[in-house]
């Protein structure tokens, strides 16, 4: 059996499945307007997960960059306000953007079929129910590594400049931790205020984003003396709207 199948319906449990029969309470959740996130566990098979974040730790953890945006110094010495203070995005991770066929990653993530799981028409229809929204065939692809201490600081993932994604659109993600993992969280807004707690450190979680909204993810922690093999990856697909709307504020 492949460790990275072809499709994502090849992963799915038989909970997963009914998402894309359309009878699973998370079909449609994201077309409310309000509701910007869904997280779900049981949709992956956990066996089947284990084999997929083998296979990327074996062949793509030596082809990830660090990406590391620390908080600027700027912060302090250019401020001139009590309670003036800005944060630009902060973040420690390790990465591959799959979007350049030419790089070792990508070449990688080709033939070990990362590439063509991530753009599989299981995977879009399954991003579709939940939506409820019609996709693009083509999708960003990248994925991320966090080790302790990795996180990613409070941020909106709003693209003003960019036509097509001004007015909004969804991620996919998909986290595979290895067993070392104790705990990472992604907090997020609502109603002005970071209220919301989701735990996503797990074997197959599937988490959808329809961005932007605030949101940030907390520092992993490994267990206790397993800090070299905590790891969690996660698998990123980026998908447009077909018919995007006009953008906030137009």
């Amino acid at each position: 059996m492949r460790a990275v199948p072809p499709e994502l319906e090849d992963l799915l449990t038989p909970r997963g499945k009914r998402v894309l029969a359309g009878n699973h309470p998370l079909c449609g959740a994201l077309a409310d307007p309000s509701r910007k996130f869904v997280a779900a566990r049981g949709l992956i098979d956990a066996r089947k997960a284990a084999r997929l974040r083998d296979a990327l730790d074996a062949a793509l953890l030596g082809a990830l960059s660090p990406m590391s945006q620390p908080i600027p110094p700027q912060t302090f010495t250019e401020m001139r306000h009590n309670y003036g203070e800005l944060l630009p995005k902060t973040a420690r991770v390790s990465t591959a953007y799959l979007d350049h066929p030419r790089q070792r990653a990508y070449r990688i993530a080709q033939e070990l079929g990362v590439v063509e799981l991530l753009r599989s028409q299981s995977l879009r229809a399954f991003v579709e129910a939940v939506t409820g929204r019609a996709l693009r065939k083509r999708n960003g692809m990248q994925l991320l590594c966090y080790r302790p201490g990795d996180y990613a600081g409070p941020h909106n993932d709003h693209h003003p400049e960019d036509p097509e994604a001004a007015h909004g659109y969804t991620d996919f993600h998909l986290t595979l931790c290895t067993p070392s993992v104790a705990q990472q969280l992604l907090v997020y807004g609502r109603r002005g205020h970071f209220t919301e707690v989701a735990n996503v450190a797990s074997l197959g979680g599937i988490t959808i984003y329809r961005l932007p909204f605030w949101h940030f993810t907390t520092p992993l922690v490994a267990k206790r003396g397993r800090e070299q093999a905590a790891r969690r990856w996660v698998m990123l697909g980026t998908f447009l709207d077909s018919a995007p709307r006009p953008a906030f504020g137009s």
